[in-house]
Order: C-alpha cells, then structure tokens, then sequence
C-alpha cells in the first residue's frame, strides 16, 4: 500500500502514527513546502520571543521520520492531484503515486487587499519562516514602531512577543473587542486590561486602508484617516483553509475540503485532515473548519487508521483554545455566545483578580464555556461537551469553587477511572 501524505504539521503527523498503528508495512510518503523536521506551530511567538529554540518546538524526534519508515520530501511543493491516475504533482515536476492520499495543507492567511501590503517589513505570523524573517528585521528597526492589523490569537500573540522584544505595539482592530472569536465582551474587556497594563496599545473599530512608505513600510494609514509611524507591520488579518492542491480536481470543497465523519473527501480514497478539512462540529451541528492544533492532531490520526483499512468515526470536533497572554490563562470552548432563546447561561466574575466564568447550557448539557484566570477543572467541562453528558445532577454546583470529580455520583467516576 502506498500512502502519501501532503503536509508535516499536526494532522500530518497524526496521519502518520494512526497509519502506524495499523500497517507497519506500507510506504509512507510525506510532503511539505516546509524545509523543516515537524515542528509546533504554536510555538513561534515563543521563538520569537526568545522563550523557545528549534530543538524546543520539534513535534516529534529527530529519528521519528526514519522510525516510522516515512520517505520525506520536505522543501517541495504539491501542485495538483490526479485522481484519475492517483497521482499527486510536485512543483519541480515529480509525480508521487499512491493508493491513499491525505491532504492536511493547513490554512494559508487571509490578505486583504491593502495598498502597500506588499512592501518589505510587512508579515505574516503563522509560520516558523515568519518568525525567522520578523526576528532578523528586529534588530535593524529605527523606530522600534510595530503595527499589528487583527487583534485575533495570531495577533495578540505576535504582540505579546515582539512587546517582550522591547518593542513599541498598535494593534489595530476593526471589531470592538479582542479575541472576538473565542471571547465575550466581558471577557474581552478583562484581557484588553490586562495587555493595556502590560504596554499593548489598542485601535478599536478601525482599519489599515494604506501600507506606507517606498520598499519598506514607514507607516499605516487608518479609515478614519488617521497616520501611525512604524517600521513593521504585520498583517493577522486571519487565516483560511489553504485549498490551492485540490482546485483544479473533482473533490467537494466549500470554505474547506468537505470530510465526512471517516475524514474522507468526496473522491474516493482521497482524505482530508486538519486546518483545510471541513468536518461535522459536534456541538454546532454543522460542517466547518475547526482550526485548532489538538482537533487537527486527532483528525489525522483518525485519517491515517481509516486509510489503513480500521473503520473509525471522529465525532469530537469542535471549537476550543487554551492560550494565555502575559500571564493571563484562558480555556474556552463551543458556543460562547448563544443565538437563540432557548440556552441557559451561567456567569461569575471577579473584576479586580480578572477572573471571569461563563459556562452555556441546553437542554441541561454543556455547549461551551470561557474560564479566563481561573482555569481549575475546565478540562471537566470539556470532556462533558465530548460526551453530551447531561449536567442536570450538579447544574447548581457548575461555578462552585469546589466543583469537580467528586460533583458526580460514585457510578460515574468510576466510568470516567476506567478509560
């Protein structure tokens, strides 16, 4: 059996294990336009930040390619698919055959059409080559000015370690919040507080409509006209499902390639995983890209047994992020904030130590939650989302200070011991 696998990042190399686990004997190809061993995306703020090295941000060993028997062709571009001949093409003209094709390509990020946005000193931050480039620029700013468009994770993110740099931040933000994906306004506000005391400095409800400057940028202009000087800028904007190898073949894609519950694409034995796969949300009830690091793990190991011949369903996707900033931890998940009538919320906060929980209730189950500073036992809630567990038995003790295992009835703790 020949696999290949394009991409080396988390669902890549889930693919590769959950493969493993299966068939010690098929050839594995794997692809990536990254000339690098796998590493943790996440980490990037960290190198930049100088908190972690390349040997700290490997994802796996040094020996795992060759223990796993994976022939790696990093550094080269897929460009197209045949699924006629089952065949995938390389940029330098290569075509590597196969039987089962996973494409986990991750996302790509999104760039608004700004005037200027191609000028030197102006970045990216979701690769390691983002980081490297950004941290070369650093020393030879005259400023010392950063502009960051997008007040999202990747940016807060970029402005925590560039800040920690010693580095003066903006970040420009066209909603009125931070976060204003994973967070509340109350929660939001708590956070801005928190990277404001810190030094970040906010725009709300504005944009970059001009990248300034000749070959480098020297500045943004914003909508509401007003000049910011700086000698940096990067653009986190967002990011998409990066599509670009499946566009010109048969495979169903919406904002993402189209998965079912087995990770597999309309074409047959062609699967898809991770950041560009578009997957049942478990709590939403609808197709979507869930683009977090653990789902993309878990949706390619999922892939990779699949491929290998185990029938095996991945029913535990949805949204959820644990991050923290300056020292501010936060875990959220699901729904944050209910559209219709028919949810139960549940809220406490403490304003002055920037504690704030909120857990979302239907039909007496979890459907999401947001434990920012005090995030003690919000793994129980998370794994109450996995299994739909009704909640009606310890409902009034959710925000209890003392709320955990020992909230539950003896049978269900010994069910819980017992995986």
């Amino acid at each position: 059996m020949d696999y290949v696998i394009i991409g080396n990042s988390a669902a890549g190399i889930g693919a590769v294990e959950g493969i493993r686990e299966v068939d010690s004997k098929g050839r594995i190809t794997l692809i990536s336009d990254e000339p690098y061993h796998t590493y943790s995306r996440p980490l990037i703020s960290y190198y930049l930040a100088n908190k972690a090295n390349w040997e700290t941000m490997k994802f796996r060993s040094n020996d795992f390619y060759a223990e796993n028997n994976v022939e790696t062709k990093l550094g080269m571009k897929a460009v197209g698919i045949n699924e006629a001949d089952k065949s995938v093409n390389l940029a330098n003209g290569e075509k590597i055959e196969f039987d089962k094709l996973l494409v986990a390509t991750g996302g790509t990020p999104f760039i608004p059409p700004i005037e200027g946005v191609d000028k030197n000193n102006i970045y990216n931050f979701i690769k390691l080559d983002d980081a490297k480039s950004i941290a070369g620029d650093i020393e030879n700013l005259e400023t010392g000015k950063v502009v960051i468009l997008g007040a999202g994770l990747i940016g807060l993110k970029a402005a925590e370690a560039l800040f920690k740099q010693g580095l003066e931040v903006i970040v420009v933000e066209l909603a009125d919040q931070v976060l204003n994906a994973i967070l509340d306004d109350e929660a939001a506000k708590l956070v801005q507080q928190h990277l404001e005391e810190k030094g970040i400095n906010f725009i709300f409800e504005d944009t970059v409509t001009q990248f300034l400057g000749e070959d480098k940028v020297t500045g943004v202009r914003l909508e509401s006209e007003k000049e910011l000087d700086c000698d940096l800028a990067i653009v986190a904007a967002g990011v998409k499902p990066n599509i670009e190898v499946v566009e010109e073949t048969d495979i169903e894609v919406n904002q993402g390639i189209i998965v079912n519950n087995k990770l597999k694409t309309s074409i047959t034995n062609i699967y898809a995983a991770g950041d560009v796969a578009e997957s049942n949300n478990l709590v939403r009830d609808i197709k979507e890209v869930v683009p977090i690091w653990p789902d993309a793990y878990n949706q390619g190991w999922t892939a990779g047994k699949n491929m290998a011949g185990v029938k095996e369903d991945y029913l535990e996707c949805f949204s959820r992020n644990s991050i923290g900033f300056f020292g501010l931890p936060m875990i959220t998940a699901g729904i944050i904030e209910p559209e219709s009538d028919d949810h139960e919320v549940l809220v406490t906060k403490n304003e002055e130590e920037k504690v704030y929980k909120k857990i979302i209730l239907q039909n007496d189950r979890i459907i999401g939650f947001i434990y920012l500073n005090d995030i003690d036992r919000a793994g129980i809630l998370t794994g109450l989302i996995k299994e739909k567990q009704s909640i009606t038995e310890v409902k009034d003790e959710l925000l209890a200070d003392n709320f955990g295992y020992l909230s539950f009835n003896k049978e269900w703790r010994q069910e819980r011991l017992a995986k």
